[in-house]
């Protein structure tokens, strides 16, 4: 039977498709207390119960990333400031390989500020 979370990248066409994937993959391994479930028709992250991240596309420019519920508290080179209170973003090319330190370094602050709470 297919989750309710495995159809949203199903509708989603390639790059896209693959870096989403891997990027589920990369987040759901780094440590076995998160859980994904759909929130907003978006692939939600919790860790602990409490939302780490978010999967999406921009909508203007048409790649991934990754949006980090407390990246203003987490303070990451590598996190885009957007219009929100809390919400920083990470910017994945789906034509290059996944930052992978980069995006394990960024999930793991966003975990240590959540242990913090």
């Amino acid at each position: 039977m297919i989750k309710e979370t495995d159809t949203y990248y199903l509708n989603i066409s390639e790059p896209n498709k693959s870096t989403l994937l891997a990027l589920r993959h990369v987040i759901l391994d780094l440590d076995e207390t998160i859980s994904e479930v759909l929130k907003f028709r978006i692939p939600c992250f919790k860790y602990k119960g409490k939302v780490l991240c978010y999967l999406w596309i921009d909508e203007e420019i048409k790649v991934p990333y990754l949006l980090m519920q407390d990246g203003k508290s987490i303070n990451h080179p590598g996190l885009e400031k957007t219009g929100h209170k809390q919400i920083e973003t990470l910017r994945i090319d789906p034509n290059e390989d996944l930052p992978i330190q980069t995006i394990t370094s960024v999930l793991n602050k966003g975990i240590d500020y959540i242990n913090k709470k």
